[in-house]
């Protein structure tokens, strides 16, 4: 199983200082050129997230609240933010910023999060960099929204949570399948909870 540490820092923080994971386990043969990496650290009120990708072409259709971002070439990270507690979020976007937010334990009791709260408050707002032969996408969770789901979440040191980090574009050009923490037995799904990695909150 794989293992990360998210840096707690202040909210002056670089990336720069932050480790980086390679979501280095394939599935399905995408071309070797297909790479997909991330970095995690934890600020004082959120989570920070960075992915990128680097590909030979990307397919970016899906725009609309209620779109699939992962027909297209999509970022992952799901995770289950108490140790206790089987249910994980998983947060996705394609390059437009289209986003599909859930919450649930399984696949089949997967939950999507869309309400006119949510749009009104625009809880988790990307930051997408494209350029030729990949793309950058940042965001923050707020504790605050995360406390909402799991009251007693408090990362300190020593703490860890349950995670992966995928890459995947079901319909585009060379159709993929990343991750970090490889997806072992069938079926094959990144909603195998049981597959996430152990990410601890370290200074």
């Amino acid at each position: 199983m794989k293992h990360y540490g998210i840096k707690l820092v202040s909210n002056g923080f670089s990336w720069q200082d932050i480790p980086v994971l390679e979501m280095e386990c394939y599935y399905k043969n995408p071309p070797d050129s297909i790479k997909a990496y991330a970095q995690i650290c934890c600020g004082e009120d959120s989570l920070n997230v960075h992915l990128w990708t680097t590909e030979p072409s990307r397919r970016e259709e899906e725009k609309d609240l209620l779109g699939s971002p992962c027909r297209d070439s999509c970022l992952e990270f799901f995770f289950s933010p108490m140790e206790n507690d089987k249910r994980y979020f998983n947060v996705e976007f394609n390059a437009n910023g289209c986003l599909f937010l859930g919450i649930g334990s399984c696949l089949e009791d997967l939950t999507r999060l869309v309400s006119s709260d949510f749009v009104a408050e625009r809880i988790i707002i990307p930051q997408i960099d494209k350029k030729d032969g990949g793309w950058d996408l940042f965001y923050s969770i707020p504790f605050e929204f995360i406390r909402r789901f799991f009251p007693d979440f408090k990362p300190c040191e020593g703490k860890s949570m349950k995670a992966n980090c995928y890459k995947c574009s079901d319909r585009g050009e060379y159709p993929h399948y990343l991750s970090w923490s490889p997806i072992e037995g069938l079926p094959f799904s990144y909603h195998r909870a049981e597959c996430f990695g152990t990410m601890t909150f370290v200074k």
